[in-house]
């Protein structure tokens, strides 16, 4: 029985690209799916038409819609903790720790960060329209569970530390340099544009909610309307779908190569055989032994000393030896200058 016609590296190789190509389609499907909901959902802004819009719907809900308005408080606002005039319904602070690692293997310092500290903070809030006539407003459900916070970076400091000389001796003999802390505040701020994707629903006290849907699909708060989500969810998808085919066209690539060396290795089989089958055919069975004598010994094979010699050895062109001992040969060179053998073919004498 043949041996499989790829080795165990090709085959850890195909099995990782198909792999990790059915990964990176899963995600690509995935955000296709969500971009091909959001696409269907529809549009609306916030306006006092919404209540008798609900109100004419099954359920007085509409499970998946795509809804812009700007951020208004429904309670006292969040502070920025550096700019006194700025004001928020989501503050997030965070303090990052980073550092150099001595990689002995490639000699250089890479770079890592830590998260030391994260802290969220949120109030009630809810979309207005931007119109000033209008009243109706839609109040924000559980924003924290929306895919991405709709957050923007309103101070970032970076303090570095001051090393002594017995610090840098320590930093060279553990092979970690802190390098310094990063502090960050990120805030929705109030009178921002924000879209809102997911479930609206009119509640019975008449208050109007924009949540996370029921059925599990993706809720999103984005920053702008809903065409600038609508074209970042589709880089996203095509870069997963590039990756995909990319991964794929490896594994592909992998078959091919182990498809051409198995053909060629049953090629050079078939040749080997039909060279074996020419000999035969001249010589019969190969156990002709050379008559004693002068002109006898100037023929017979260097290797054996007792069958003639039957091949040229192409590309050098010796004639030293019989198919036997041909095959036979340690390695596949010439037994007289030691050059690579090409190829054989049988001696043909008059």
């Amino acid at each position: 029985m043949d041996a499989l016609p790829v080795t165990s590296g090709e085959l850890l190789c195909l099995a990782s690209s198909l792999a990790v190509s059915g990964l990176f389609y899963y995600l690509h499907r995935k955000k296709a799916k969500a971009l091909a909901r959001i696409q269907d959902a529809p549009k609306l802004q916030v306006d006092d038409g919404l209540p008798d819009l609900l109100s004419a719907t099954s359920g007085q809900c509409l499970h998946y819609v795509a809804l812009e308005g700007l951020v208004l408080p429904a309670k006292a606002a969040l502070s920025s903790q550096h700019h006194e005039k700025l004001q928020g319904v989501i503050q997030k602070l965070v303090l990052k720790e980073h550092r150099l690692i001595w990689n002995s293997l490639a000699r250089s310092w890479n770079e890592s960060e830590r998260v030391v500290s994260e802290q969220v903070y949120t109030v009630p809030f809810a979309l207005a329209s931007p119109s000033a006539e209008a009243v109706t407003q839609v109040s924000v459900e559980s924003p924290l569970q929306a895919a991405r916070l709709p957050l923007e970076t309103v101070y970032e400091h970076f303090q570095h530390p001051t090393h002594g000389f017995k610090d840098l001796i320590s930093h060279y003999l553990s092979g970690e340099k802190p390098k310094g802390l990063l502090e960050t505040e990120e805030m929705l701020q109030v009178g921002a544009s924000l879209t809102g994707i997911g479930e609206l629903a009119l509640h019975p006290d008449g208050t109007l909610h924009l949540q996370p849907p029921s059925d599990g699909s993706d809720y999103f708060l984005h920053l702008g309307d809903w065409q600038t989500l609508l074209a970042e969810m589709e880089s996203v998808s095509s870069f997963w779908k590039g990756a995909a085919v990319l991964c794929g066209l490896t594994g592909m690539a992998v078959i091919l190569y182990a498809l051409c060396r198995a053909y060629q290795q049953r090629r050079h089989k078939q040749e080997q055989e039909e060279q074996r089958r020419q000999f035969e055919a001249l010589w019969g069975n190969g156990d002709t032994v050379t008559e004693s004598g002068e002109g006898a010994a100037e023929d017979t094979c260097i290797i054996c000393l007792t069958r003639p010699r039957e091949c040229v050895l192409l590309c050098c062109g010796h004639v030293c030896c019989c198919f036997r001992c041909y095959k036979a040969l340690p390695s596949h060179t010439c037994p007289i200058c030691r050059s690579p053998i090409d190829r054989v073919v049988p001696l043909y004498q008059a």
